[in-house]
């Protein structure tokens, strides 16, 4: 079976993205009612978790 290389690295980055979402309470429980507030602090901490 043959790997597309770089479907395999996109792969590898959503996966390494949940992985360090989980690592925010805030994200893992859901404590936003709004969508927008949801997804603005999933935006926040995709960015602080991809600075370090």
């Amino acid at each position: 079976m043959q790997c597309d290389e770089r479907c395999y690295k996109g792969r590898w980055r959503v996966e390494t993205m949940f992985r360090r979402l989980k690592d925010f309470c805030r994200i893992a429980t859901r404590y936003d009612k709004l969508a927008r507030n949801f997804l603005s602090a999933v935006s926040f901490a995709n960015a602080v978790a991809f600075w370090r």
